[in-house]
């Protein structure tokens, strides 16, 4: 039943759900065009990890950390050693900060998920 308040027909809604079905499934832009992707950040753009919120200590620490590694690492990083974190970090172009923040956690440290990355990052070790 339609309500009669739908922006969208339900064809377009159709053509809609078609085009963004790789690029959910993928996880990364899909597209031939480059024109298509969004701009990525700027050399001279202020990192995000030491940004006005607050950097680690602060009450959103977490959840600022736990965003930034998100943004950076997928699922199938894990589970890994901190060494190995480390180097997927810089391949893939994290902020320098974050880097060092997880090359200095402990060598023997092993992290499961996101979530116990963020967790020690946040509490300094």
């Amino acid at each position: 039943m339609q309500r009669g308040s739908d922006r969208l027909s339900a064809h377009r809604d159709d053509e809609m759900k078609h085009e963004l079905k790789d690029l959910l499934r993928s996880g990364h832009p899909t597209r031939v065009e480059e024109w298509h992707d969004p701009e990525p950040a700027a050399d001279d753009d202020p990192e995000l990890w030491r940004g006005p919120v607050g950097g680690l200590g602060s009450p959103a620490s977490l959840e600022r950390v736990r965003s930034e590694l998100a943004r950076t690492l997928s699922r199938s990083a894990f589970p890994a050693t901190t060494r190995d974190l480390a180097r997927m970090l810089r391949r893939r172009n994290a902020p320098a900060a974050l880097v060092d923040a997880v090359a200095h956690l402990p060598r023997s440290a092993h992290y499961e998920n996101v979530q116990q990355l963020a967790e020690a990052l946040a509490s300094g070790g």
